[in-house]
């Protein structure tokens, strides 16, 4: 029944976050906003394109125009005009060798078992990126169709063309997605999760709190942190990117200085040694391996330094992007120190010739200086 309750906590927690992500795309401009605006656009670049190739033109494969359309509604304008050119070779590879196929064998079967193997390999081809599956699609369009002719696959292709250039126009025209994969936004919601951890698991350690459930809890959140964190990283690419070829991209001032990527390289830090943390404490909880609860001389200093530490980084996230200040930053890693000095001057008292205890503190100790070392001394702001 253990999987059962664990199963029940997950969806709990997934609903809850979805519930959330709406509350917030309702209550104010956003990440969660923008993506609900980009699946207006796509739905909107379908009905487009199904309204001249399939109600207006009626053509026989109106399907293809509204497909290309809405999977080109991308995060960037830039993006959505790459893969729709690598989309539309690959339609047309496929297309064409399926029906040069058919046409000089004469039989459908025989035509898959020689084309498809050919248009597997094309789609792997490194300039067709993520689009190349689009080859063998486009191939299987043409072999399950019964009636295959040199003019329904051009049809085929000059769909998927318009398709294209809807979807494309679409997101280019109508509110262009320069923000939306926010930069700052993303990393000051990894800094603020990993606070959050931090915090939960320094009253937890208060609490002497034995659920194994909350503990299996808090190493997922973490486990999380660090998808949040790669997330942040792929957003700085994208806000980057989404300057290119984007008709209002002159309204942004610069792009992401180097005050993000250092960002990014510490909460990244962050993020691995938060693992490192509530996997510990998680083992703890389970007793697994032996796993000893850290002695009551060590705990309360231990939670002390992870309140610290969540203190710094969140005043580290203001400090960098200009909205802290760099005094109250020195003076919160400074505290960070002193809680990490006596946490070091706590372990030895606290283990008696005790190789189980000594892993355990000897790992949080381990931990806590790691997490220390990555906040910087200093902090400067983007240029």
């Amino acid at each position: 029944m253990g999987w059962m309750r664990t199963t029940g906590h997950r969806g709990r927690r997934g609903y809850d976050a979805a519930v959330d992500a709406i509350r917030r795309a309702c209550a104010a401009p956003g990440r969660e906003r923008d993506l609900a605006v980009q699946a207006g656009k796509a739905a909107l670049a379908a009905c487009v394109a199904w309204a001249v190739v399939g109600w207006w033109l009626q053509a026989p494969m109106a399907f293809v125009a509204p497909w290309v359309a809405v999977v080109l509604v991308e995060a960037t304008v830039f993006r959505s005009l790459a893969h729709g050119l690598q989309q539309l070779a690959a339609i047309a590879f496929g297309t064409v060798v399926a029906t040069a196929g058919v046409l000089a064998l004469g039989d459908a079967m025989a035509a898959m078992a020689v084309v498809l193997p050919v248009a597997v390999l094309v789609g792997s081809w490194r300039q067709l990126g993520s689009q190349g599956i689009y080859a063998a699609t486009g191939a299987l369009f043409v072999l399950t169709d019964p009636h295959v002719s040199v003019t329904g696959s051009a049809a085929r292709i000059a769909e998927a063309v318009f398709g294209a250039l809807v979807g494309i126009a679409v997101n280019a025209l109508i509110r262009p997605p320069v923000y939306l994969r926010d930069t700052r936004a993303a990393l000051e919601d990894a800094a603020g999760e990993a606070r959050a951890i931090l915090m939960s698991v320094a009253d937890g350690i208060r609490d002497d709190e034995r659920d194994a459930h909350r503990a299996e809890g808090r190493h997922e959140r973490a486990l999380r942190l660090r998808r949040l964190v790669d997330q942040a990283r792929s957003s700085l690419g994208w806000s980057r990117e989404s300057l290119r070829v984007n008709p209002l991209g002159w309204r942004r001032r610069h792009s992401p200085g180097p005050a993000y990527d250092d960002a990014v390289a510490v909460l990244d830090y962050v993020a691995v040694h938060a693992a490192g943390v509530t996997r510990t404490f998680m083992e703890v909880a389970e007793e697994r391996r032996g796993a000893r609860r850290p002695d009551p001389r060590i705990t309360g200093p231990y939670a002390d330094f992870l309140c610290r530490a969540a203190e710094a980084i969140h005043l580290y996230a203001r400090t960098r992007f200009g909205d802290g200040s760099e005094d109250e930053l020195r003076a919160a890693v400074g505290r960070l120190d002193e809680a990490l000095d006596a946490l070091r001057a706590r372990l030895p008292g606290s283990v008696q010739d005790d190789p189980e205890a000594l892993a355990v503190h000897g790992a949080l100790l381990a931990q806590a200086g790691r997490l220390a070392e990555q906040l910087p001394r200093e902090a400067r702001p983007e240029e």
